[in-house]
């Protein structure tokens, strides 16, 4: 689809085969924020140096941060291991691989149906087997609550589900906070181990807080957590991956071992991450006012597509549409 669009000649195109961020005019969209920190990089003269094996500390650190929350109490406890990945799929493929070789074995993973293609593939890749979960109701073209959680109640005891923290990819449709409270009460009685997949906080509303409301929910009530974080959409980031992948464990000697393995696993996949996507980040995330400028820049984008999503909704009701539209702004 992609190659396609890019030889058509129709002045009047529109690219919808990836979920990425454009302007008017269908150019990528380039924070100011991220041009900042490009310059600080030139000025700085910065080396293209290895990075370690895990990434580079600071990054990964500000990235834990911006998920957990600085209240985190496992974050404060020094009990959160964590690495740079090669943004989403990345930090996916080393975290699923981590799982699949020292989780309890026979234990499936389960993902939503439907749910971003690469989970499926990253399941069977890592050699677990892969079972769904109803979660998208077309009919209503909202979530299936009531068959999400028949099948989180019918799943084997220390199962492993996959997640979305928020924007769910591709349907867009999320639980709501009063929903993941009653997910979480079913997760924490079955053991339930919680793979979350983080691509769009502060993308998704332009909060980063209450788009990372089920992850920061989780964490106060369990340790069975894994965070694959992606910072391609919400900083614009897309070929630069810069990604996280984190887990919590049961103590700081724990975090220790895990990391052995981490460095393992990541040193054969792919020696060692790209470092110019997560400096900017770094640099970013480090600095109070690069910091309020991306801010800025999520509630403009995120305020942005919540405006084109009325304005499509509210054409099609006016050119006499008689179907249901409300799932577009919902």
């Amino acid at each position: 689809m992609n190659e396609a669009f890019k030889k058509d000649t129709n002045p009047k195109k529109q690219l919808l085969g990836m979920g990425v961020y454009r302007c008017n005019e269908g150019k990528p969209f380039i924070l100011d924020c991220v041009r900042q920190a490009q310059k600080r990089i030139v000025e700085q003269d910065m080396d293209h140096e290895y990075s370690p094996i895990d990434g580079i500390a600071s990054y990964y650190q500000k990235a834990l941060t911006l998920a957990y929350g600085a209240d985190n109490k496992q974050l404060q406890e020094g009990r959160i291991a964590a690495a740079q990945g090669i943004s989403g799929t990345g930090s996916l493929r080393l975290g699923l691989q981590l799982l699949s070789d020292f989780y309890p074995k026979g234990k499936a993973f389960h993902v939503p149906n439907p749910t971003w293609p690469i989970h499926n593939g990253l399941c069977e890749l890592v050699g677990r087997e892969r079972k769904t979960y109803r979660y998208y109701d077309p009919k209503t073209k909202g979530l299936d609550y009531n068959g999400l959680m028949e099948d989180l109640k019918a799943a084997e005891n220390g199962a492993v589900f996959l997640f979305h923290v928020c924007a769910h990819n591709p349907t867009g449709v999320d639980p709501t906070h009063e929903q993941w409270n009653n997910i979480l009460d079913v997760v924490v009685s079955k053991n339930i181990f919680c793979a979350f997949d983080s691509a769009y906080q502060g993308f998704a509303s332009g909060d980063l807080e209450n788009d990372a409301y089920s992850l920061r929910q989780f964490a106060r009530h369990t340790d069975n957590i894994m965070l694959f974080q992606s910072f391609a959409k919400n900083f614009g980031l897309y070929g630069e991956r810069a990604g996280a992948i984190s887990l919590i464990t049961g103590s700081p000697e724990e975090k220790n071992v895990v990391m052995t393995r981490v460095k393992q696993l990541a040193r054969a996949l792919y020696s060692n991450p790209p470092i110019h996507g997560a400096r900017i980040v770094d640099i970013i995330l480090g600095d109070p006012q690069l910091t309020k400028m991306w801010h800025n820049d999520l509630a403009t984008m995120s305020g942005r597509m919540k405006e084109m999503r009325t304005g499509l909704r509210s054409k099609l009701e006016a050119l006499g549409s008689e179907h249901s539209w409300n799932h577009i702004t919902d």
